[in-house]
């Protein structure tokens, strides 16, 4: 898997002066020491660029609004952080005059009961509203740390800096997303169609590549090709392949070589590709195993041509910094109502398996016959805590749409074939009844975390998309 980027936070130190100036400067100081160890860089008005490296007047925040517009590329979020009351205008004018586009966190340092004379006390508490009052006025979305007043150098202020991280990731990794669709819709697969404008509108750019491309570019790769002789050691390193052709396995090769190559000419981050079943007709394998290397390597591949489905996988990777997994719901389990069955045939990255072989495709073995349908990453998905999330265009009202929650992969009994798992999720039934009322594709996005109320934020407050929250109880993270 790759290692995530090294992030860049804004940050806006608020002080006013009535009341203790100190305040400004030690908040400063504690803010920049709990942000390094956190690795996160930060771009900040320092002591010789205002007072304390503070912001109160509107000169201020024209001097760090400056500031941040000239690393506008780098940062990914801006922590808003007041030692004592702060001026609540100067913090609004600071961002709105920067013109960022990203999420805002809004920290709150609490007064100590026996420090609260006029030398030491803060009015954070107080002071917080006015600044929140005044980015609602200034219509900038903000969000909270999860107590309304914290300590910087708490874990529970570590704890809300690893939330926020996560909702920034998402946020820019979703606007400017450059989706590749590699393939046609298959006919019987009308469940995925999207619309492409709504996409582009809210930022995300769909490049298209005829598999037509795709198979004469593989004809034309010779056998000792080094790039496909690099993708073959690569694949038999990533799955045992054990009773696979190796004219199949070249033929993989050759197939995550000319896609490799593609995404990186077209400057694309994730694909869809078409399976259902020219790939096995006209070139003879499935192209699960190279979906899957994809996925495990953060680059997050849907089949089907399921181009939202792709989005939503990215969403919950960009959320967790974890591998997702495109999955069916599939089967019921039994008679419990709140597990069910998921499944794909299957491309799931190797990072949801207990453990993982390739094999040929059963289902589209029985018409087009084993020869032409190796290449399936099978096995079972291991336990674990899970976050699912699907996110679709919605032609009638020209938006983005989504619901997502949390459940776990469990240690069921399962005998099938393909990548498969079972899922308890509380209140499963009320959630499929939604998906259905709501007409959501049977496809849906999972991942091993716990990161649905970052996606939500990101989602619902930063880029504007309707989300239902599966078994959302009353959140201090808002």
């Amino acid at each position: 898997m790759s290692t995530p980027q090294r992030m860049t936070f804004g940050l806006i130190v608020g002080t006013r002066g009535f009341f203790p100036e100190h305040l400004a400067k030690s908040g400063r100081e504690e803010m920049l020491r709990v942000l390094g160890q956190a690795g996160i860089d930060v771009v900040a008005l320092d002591p010789t660029q205002s007072r304390h490296g503070a912001v109160e007047s509107h000169d201020e925040a024209k001097r760090c609004a400056e500031l941040f517009r000239k690393h506008n590329d780098r940062i990914a979020g801006v922590i808003v952080s007041l030692p004592n009351f702060g001026d609540e205008r100067a913090v609004a004018d600071t961002l709105r005059l920067a013109r960022l586009d990203v999420p805002v966190l809004v920290q709150a340092t609490p007064d100590s009961p026996g420090q609260m004379t006029i030398a030491h006390r803060r009015d954070s508490f107080c002071g917080k509203m006015s600044v929140c009052n005044n980015l609602r006025q200034y219509a900038i979305p903000y969000s909270l740390t999860a107590s309304h007043a914290v300590c910087p150098s708490t874990e529970e202020f570590r704890n809300d800096l690893d939330w926020f991280g996560g909702v920034c990731r998402v946020v820019k990794g979703l606007k400017n997303l450059r989706v590749g669709s590699i393939g046609a819709r298959p006919a019987a697969f009308n469940t995925v169609r999207y619309s492409e404008k709504i996409l582009e509108s809210n930022g995300i750019s769909v490049e298209t590549l005829d598999l037509s491309e795709v198979l004469g570019r593989i004809s034309r790769m010779k056998d000792n090709d080094d790039t496909a002789a690099q993708k073959l050691q690569a694949i038999e390193k990533y799955v045992p392949t054990n009773g696979i052709p190796k004219a199949a396995l070249l033929k993989m090769a050759k197939l995550s070589a000319v896609v490799e190559q593609w995404m990186k000419s077209a400057d694309v981050q994730v694909s869809a590709v078409q399976c259902w079943t020219s790939i096995e007709e006209n070139l003879g394998v499935v192209p699960c195993t190279v979906m899957s290397m994809m996925s495990d390597q953060l680059l997050s591949s849907a089949c089907e041509v399921d181009v939202c489905g792709t989005v939503s996988m990215h969403a919950l990777q960009l959320a967790s910094g974890t591998p997702s997994a495109l999955l069916d719901w599939n089967n019921n389990y039994g008679d419990n109502p709140d597990k069910a069955v998921c499944f794909h045939c299957s491309n799931l990255p190797k990072h949801f398996f207990r453990e993982v072989r390739m094999d040929f495709q059963e289902i589209i073995a029985g018409t087009l016959g084993k020869e032409n349908t190796f290449g399936t990453c099978v096995g079972r998905v291991k336990s674990g805590a899970m976050t699912y999330a699907r996110f679709s265009t919605d032609d009638e009202d020209g938006k983005v749409r989504g619901y997502l929650g949390t459940g776990a992969f469990t240690d069921d009994d399962l005998n099938t074939f393909g990548g498969a798992g079972v899922v308890e999720i509380p209140h499963l039934q009320r959630l499929l009844h939604y998906i259905c009322e709501n007409g959501f594709e049977h496809h849906v996005a999972a991942n091993f975390s716990t990161v649905a109320s970052v996606l939500n934020e990101a989602a619902v407050r930063y880029l504007g998309w309707p989300t239902y929250w599966h078994g959302r109880k009353e959140a201090a993270t808002c």
